[in-house]
């Protein structure tokens, strides 16, 4: 197993499953970023054989659109994709997030998102809101995705 797909803890990054069990709505890597598939196509095996899957899929960090055409018995790798709820805490100067678990473990590494959703977790900070910021983690990359005004 390559290097890269292997976080500090020893858990794969990825794991390997056949593209025509891929589903809409599941995630996929396609070019070394972690998709979320949104439309998927089965073309009829043609002269030589294999059927393929020709897949559009949305980058779950950037909302870059990718495409890929893969011969539906390969298999493609899957990004393990966790989300966690963290209480924001505290927002550095350098535009870093003060985040605290339910168990009460403090993480600030990470930094407030760009455009509008960094806009809102900022503003709501700011007005005292008690904010729950949602992290989405996926090959060793982590970012806020959203939040919410924790009652």
């Amino acid at each position: 197993m390559a290097d890269e797909h292997v976080t500090a803890s020893g858990a794969s990054l990825t794991y390997p499953m056949q593209c025509s069990a891929l589903r809409k709505g599941g995630y996929v890597v396609i070019r070394g970023f972690p998709c979320k598939v949104v439309n998927m196509s089965t073309s009829k095996t043609g002269k030589h054989g294999h059927a393929k899957v020709n897949m559009t899929a949305l980058d779950i960090f950037t909302g870059k659109k990718y495409e890929d055409i893969v011969p539906s018995t390969h298999n493609v790798d899957v990004p393990n994709v966790t989300k966690t709820e963290y209480q924001l805490i505290d927002i550095s100067d350098e535009g870093y997030m003060s985040l605290m678990t339910d168990n009460g473990d403090m993480k600030e590494d990470l930094k407030l998102p760009e455009g509008e959703i960094g806009e809102q977790i900022k503003e709501g900070f700011e007005n005292d809101e008690e904010l729950l910021v949602t992290v989405l983690e996926a090959l060793g990359h982590e970012q806020a995705m959203s939040f919410k005004i924790s009652k």
